[in-house]
C-alpha cells in the first residue's frame, strides 16, 4: 500500500509541478512577458493579495475582540452571519457586489438620484481588494479565534491585579500573543488571494486592472503568443516562488515566536455597559450589509427580466431562473460539475483516508515525506495546478477531457480529507490497536479494524467538503475546460462575460444557496458528533 500511495501522490502532485518548472525554465519568454506587462500584473497581484490579507487580518482581530471577548448581545448569531461569505464562491460574490456597486448597481443608482453622483464604482483595483477582503476575513477569523482560545485567562487576570484596566490588559497581554496567528493568517490568505481568478476577472478587467491570473487566462484563451504553455509556465514559476517565499517567511516567524503550553483558563469578558446596545446595533448593521445585502442583490437581479428594470411586483418573473437552469450550456455544466465533484470526493476520500491512517498510525522513515507531498498543494496557487495539468494533459491524452479537470481537483483538494482524518486519529489512543493485537489480530487486521474503521466517518465528512468545494470551483476549471466539458462555475462566468447578467445572477443565487445549505448541513452534523 505504501508504494501505491507514493506512486499515486507522485503522479497527481509531483508530476504537474515538475512539468510547470521544466517547461517554464525551458523557454526564454522574459522579454515577451515584459512587453505584455507582466511587471504591472505582478505588482497588481502582490498589492491586491497583500492589502486584502492585511485588511482581512485586521477585520479578524476586530471580530475576535468584539465577538469573543465582550458581552455583546447576540454574538453567537452574529458570528455565524459574519462567517457566511466563506460559504459563497468568490466569483459569485463578485457578481452580487457588482449588482450593488457597479455603475448601474442598486446602491449607486439610489445614491446618484439623491446626490447626483455614484457612491463608489467597484470596478478596478480597489474593488478587487475590497472583494478579496470580504471573502478572506472569515478564514483569518477562524485561525485567530482558535489562537485566542489557547491564551490562558490567568495572564490577563495577573495584569488586572497589577492595576491594568480590562482594555489595557487586553491590548498589552492578549494582542501581542496573537501576533503569530496573525502572521499565519496573513500568509494563508495572501497565498490564496494571489492566484484568485474570479474576482480580478469580473471586477478588475473591466477597468484594465490585470493580475497574473487574468494574464494567464488571456494567454491561454486568446492565442496571441506562439507557445502559450511555455509562457504561462513562466508565470506559474513566478507564482510558485512567491507562494514558497510566503510560506518560508511564515515558518521562520513562527519558529521565532513564543508559544504558551499548559492548561488554558477561561478569560473574563469585557462588559460593554451602556454602550452594548449601540455596539450591537452597529455590528448587526455591518454584518447584514456585508452578508445579506449581496444575496438580496442576486435575488433582485434573478427575479427581474433585464438590468435596469424597476423592482416592482409587476416586473418580477422567474423567467431568468428557468431560462438559466434549462439552458443547454447550463445543463452540461451541472452534469460535469456533479460528475467531477463526486469523482473528486470519492478519490480524495479513499486516498486521503489511506494516507492519513498510514502516516499517523505507523512508524516509517518516509511518513514525513509522504505527508509533505500530500499537503504540498495547499501552498500552491490553483492557477499553477491548472497550468501543470494543462501540460501533463497534452502528453497523456487527457487534454480537453473531463479527466484532466478531475486530476487537478484531486491534487488541489486531497489535503482536505487528510486533515479531516488526521485529527480524530491523533485523538485515538494507540492502545486500542494493542488490545486488538493482544487478542490475536495481525498488525494489518488491527490497523484495519480499529484505525481505519474509526476514521471512515471523518473521511466521509472530508469527501463531502471536497464535493461542495469542487462543484463551485472556477480558477482551475476556467483554464482546463473545453467544448462539452465546461463546469457550472465556468457556465456562470461565461454568462456574465456575455452580458447576460440576469441569467448569471440566477445561477449564482442557486449556487450560493445550495453551497450555504450543504456546508451548513456538514457543520451541523460535525457539531452533533462532538456532543458527548
Amino acid at each position: 500500500m505504501r508504494i501505491a500511495l507514493w506512486l499515486a501522490v507522485g503522479a497527481v502532485v509531483l508530476v504537474p509541478i515538475a512539468a510547470v518548472v521544466s517547461i517554464g525554465l525551458g523557454g526564454n519568454h522574459i522579454q515577451e512577458l515584459l512587453d505584455a506587462g507582466i511587471v504591472d500584473a505582478a505588482v497588481n497581484s502582490l498589492v491586491s493579495a497583500g492589502a486584502s490579507a492585511f485588511f482581512a487580518v485586521v477585520a479578524a482581530v476586530a471580530m475576535v475582540l468584539v465577538l469573543d471577548r465582550t458581552d455583546l448581545p447576540g454574538r453567537t448569531a452574529l458570528r455565524l452571519i459574519l462567517l457566511s461569505p466563506l460559504l459563497i464562491p468568490p466569483f459569485v460574490g463578485a457578481i452580487a457586489w457588482t449588482g450593488l456597486l457597479g455603475p448601474s448597481g442598486v446602491i449607486n443608482k439610489f445614491w446618484t438620484s439623491r446626490v447626483g453622483a455614484p457612491l463608489w464604482d467597484i470596478y478596478g483595483g480597489d474593488g478587487v481588494i475590497f472583494l478579496l477582503t470580504i471573502h478572506s476575513y472569515p478564514l483569518a477569523y477562524l485561525i485567530m479565534a482558535a489562537a485566542a482560545r489557547r491564551i490562558p485567562g490567568d495572564l490577563e487576570e495577573a495584569a488586572r491585579m497589577a492595576g491594568a484596566s480590562p482594555r489595557r490588559a487586553l491590548t498589552d497581554v492578549t494582542l501581542p500573543l496573537l501576533r503569530t496567528a496573525g502572521v499565519a493568517s496573513f500568509t494563508l490568505v495572501a497565498v490564496s488571494n494571489l492566484a484568485d481568478f474570479g474576482i480580478p476577472a469580473l471586477v478588475g478587467l473591466p477597468d484594465r486592472y490585470v493580475t497574473l491570473s487574468t494574464m494567464v487566462y488571456r494567454f491561454i484563451q486568446s492565442g496571441t503568443v506562439a507557445k502559450p504553455l511555455e509562457v504561462v509556465s513562466t508565470i506559474g514559476i513566478v507564482l510558485l516562488l512567491l507562494a514558497v517565499a510566503a510560506v518560508a517567511v511564515d515558518r521562520l516567524l513562527s519558529r521565532r515566536a513564543s508559544h504558551i503550553d499548559g492548561p488554558t483558563t477561561a478569560t473574563q469578558r469585557i462588559t460593554l455597559g451602556r454602550s452594548h446596545i449601540p455596539a450591537a446595533a452597529a455590528a448587526w448593521l455591518l454584518a447584514l450589509a456585508v452578508t445579506a445585502l449581496p444575496i438580496l442583490a442576486l435575488a433582485t437581479q434573478a427575479l427581474l427580466p433585464a438590468p435596469g428594470v424597476p423592482f416592482t411586483w409587476d416586473n418580477l418573473t422567474l423567467d431568468s431562473i428557468i431560462g438559466a437552469v434549462t439552458a443547454p450550456g447550463t445543463l452540461v455544466g451541472i452534469q460535469n460539475s456533479v460528475f467531477l465533484a463526486l469523482g473528486a470526493a470519492v478519490i480524495c476520500g479513499l486516498v486521503g483516508l489511506a494516507l492519513a491512517v498510514l502516516t499517523t498510525r505507523t512508524k516509517s522513515c518516509d511518513n514525513v515525506g509522504l505527508d509533505l507531498v500530500a499537503m504540498l498543494p495547499q501552498a500552491i496557487p490553483g492557477l499553477v495546478i491548472a497550468v501543470g495539468w494543462l501540460i501533463v494533459g497534452r502528453y497523456t491524452g487527457l487534454f480537453d477531457t473531463r479527466w484532466v479537470i478531475l486530476c487537478a481537483y484531486v491534487m488541489a483538494f486531497l489535503a482536505i480529507v487528510v486533515q479531516a482524518v488526521r485529527a480524530p486519529l491523533r485523538a485515538t489512543p494507540i492502545a486500542f490497536e494493542e488490545v486488538a493485537r493482544s487478542s490475536g489480530a495481525s498488525p494489518i487486521r488491527a490497523l484495519y479494524d480499529v484505525s481505519w474503521k474509526l476514521a471512515v466517518p471523518a473521511a466521509v465528512t472530508g469527501g463531502v467538503l471536497v464535493a461542495l468545494t469542487a462543484v463551485r470551483e472556477l480558477t482551475m476549471s476556467v483554464l482546463l475546460v473545453a467544448p462539452g466539458t465546461q463546469t457550472l462555475g465556468v457556465s456562470i462566468f461565461n454568462l456574465q462575460q456575455a452580458g447576460d447578467y440576469n441569467a448569471a445572477a440566477a445561477l449564482s443565487l442557486l449556487v450560493a444557496l445550495v453551497g450555504i445549505a450543504g456546508l451548513g448541513l456538514v457543520a451541523g452534523v460535525t457539531d452533533r458528533k462532538k456532543v458527548p
